[in-house]
């Protein structure tokens, strides 16, 4: 809605934009939630904001982007192509992300409207894939580099912003959410049913993935079951849930910690008692008593656990006991990161080319076809030092962003104004809280495991960073919606800068 040049500085309430008792539903909303009246929203907003999903409610059919972006996830984590042959020349995960993206880019464009959110993190993706892009004519192998960014990381970015452009309810966050969390649990069943029966073992007792993808090998496997476990503690443990889903998640979380254990991914451990530790502190406001409720079930589970876990556990101080008795892959690890570091030294500003580390074989490497198995040495000696500074920007953002999300939806001291509550009822707000809290420890524990190995243009990180930026930006909506109904309340005339993303985060 445009206002004449002379009425852009400030938005006084009149009768045309009233506050009313019954708020009329906007497009992003799914479910029993309301928000206030478009007419209202926009208003206050004006033309000196950018267009947000508040201010252009109906621009884009969202249930074909959502419904196709719980396709992928599904393919994506059970990769039906893995156990029926026919479905691989399908490409199912790219038909389900083509069938989410396509609508909404379509439709912003007959609207006249941007085609997607920006964020600072979006930005931060496109700046990545620039630098792997421009180091293409350096790297040692630039088809193989081309191949990277197209085969692996520009679908990572289109998923990214389908996710923050669809995930705009918290019904819808939630949803996507269990639907992970299912699905690592069937991944996990399967893990721990291989293991019974001496299938998909590897280095002679560790159990690999069922299925091929994120899942492959045990150290990858560990790593996403230790970041998608805290949603399903927070569910198991949480009051919110019916009793049904909450017993479903007990057992996946059972299954999960299982799978990690048998993994006997050293990683995957270390990942998981930091995991737990930030889960511990962050979750005591969840649920009273969840930290004495979490640390007992650890307990409970610690004599359940194989000798053969706690013997792998010691060759992590133990150089010895890991050449004797295993593999001898925490002297290989160590000369693969020093390895690492001289390539980064050696070709600073370019590196190697994405994904070429592996192929680099300069004259005295040790470790030759391997990767770092450090995230940040990767991008670092495959991109050089934009293309690191650029991850380690998305990293730094991701926990910004979390702790943004939780600071917004927690309630203010008392006194204080709440304008959250005016737009957004008890249950979203506690349902979004969890889902932050969760995803917080989630992302603490890809963090440890993905500085012992390859990760940097895997899935997971770039899900659990989509799911932080969605519900950052769900609440901000709101909260910038909150503070118009509440200053139309008073009567109190705004300034339309007012409404910028900064002032609706509190951060001015």
């Amino acid at each position: 809605m445009a206002m004449p040049p002379s009425q852009r500085g400030t938005f006084t309430p009149t009768t045309e934009a009233p506050v009313r008792a019954g708020r009329e539903r906007l497009a992003f909303n799914l479910g029993s939630g309301t928000v206030p009246s478009r007419s209202v929203v926009e208003a206050a907003i004006a033309r000196e904001a950018r267009p947000t999903f508040a201010t252009a409610a109906y621009a884009e059919p969202r249930d074909w982007g959502y419904r196709g972006l719980m396709l992928f996830t599904a393919v994506l984590l059970l990769r039906p192509q893995d156990h029926i042959v026919a479905l691989a020349p399908l490409h199912l995960a790219e038909i389900c992300a083509f069938l989410g993206i396509a609508p909404m880019v379509l439709h912003r464009f007959a609207r006249r409207l941007p085609v997607f959110r920006i964020t600072p993190e979006t930005m931060g993706l496109i700046v990545l894939g620039a630098v792997m892009l421009a180091t293409v004519p350096f790297s040692i192998w630039p088809g193989g580099a081309v191949s990277t960014f197209a085969d692996a990381y520009l679908k990572t970015v289109i998923v990214f912003v389908l996710m923050v452009n669809t995930l705009t309810t918290p019904k819808r966050l939630e949803q996507l959410t269990w639907l992970i969390v299912v699905c690592c649990g069937y991944i996990a069943a399967r893990a721990v049913f291989d293991y019974a029966r001496g299938v998909h073992i590897v280095e002679g007792s560790r159990v690999a993935g069922s299925v091929s993808g994120i899942f492959g090998n045990p150290n990858d496997l560990a790593l996403n079951m230790v970041t998608f476990l805290p949603p399903a503690i927070l569910i198991a443990l949480g009051r919110q849930s019916p009793p049904l889903k909450r017993a479903i998640a007990a057992v996946v979380c059972m299954l999960m910690l299982a799978a990690i254990v048998f993994t006997k991914s050293r990683s995957g451990a270390i990942g998981l008692l930091v995991m737990l530790a930030a889960l511990v502190m962050l979750g005591r406001k969840v649920r009273p008593g969840f930290g004495v409720i979490a640390i007992a079930v650890v307990l409970c589970a610690i004599p359940f656990m194989p000798s053969s876990f706690w013997t792998r556990m010691e060759s992590i101080v133990d150089d010895d006991l890991d050449r004797s008795q295993f593999t001898g892959s925490r002297e290989a690890r160590r000369e693969l990161m020093q390895e690492g570091l001289d390539t980064f030294l050696d070709y600073p500003l370019t590196g190697v080319g994405a994904g070429q580390f592996k192929n680099y074989d300069p004259p005295g490497r040790k470790q030759r076809a391997h990767e770092t198995h450090n995230a940040l040495l990767q991008v670092a000696a495959e991109t050089g030092m934009f293309g690191a500074a650029a991850f380690l920007f998305l990293i730094v953002r991701a926990g910004l962003c979390a702790a943004a999300a939780r600071r917004m939806l927690a309630r203010p001291k008392k006194n204080r104004p709440d304008p959250l509550r005016l737009v957004m009822n008890d249950a979203d707000r506690q349902s979004l809280y969890i889902h932050t809290v969760a995803m917080t420890a989630g992302f603490i524990g890809w963090f440890v495991c993905s500085l012992f190995a390859s990760v940097a243009y895997n899935w997971t990180f770039y899900y659990v960073l989509a799911l932080i930026v969605a519900s950052r930006e769900l609440t901000r909506d709101r909260l910038a919606a909150g503070r118009v109904i509440e200053a139309q309340a008073k009567g109190v005339s705004i300034p339309s800068a007012m409404f910028s993303r900064r002032v609706a985060t509190g951060a001015a």
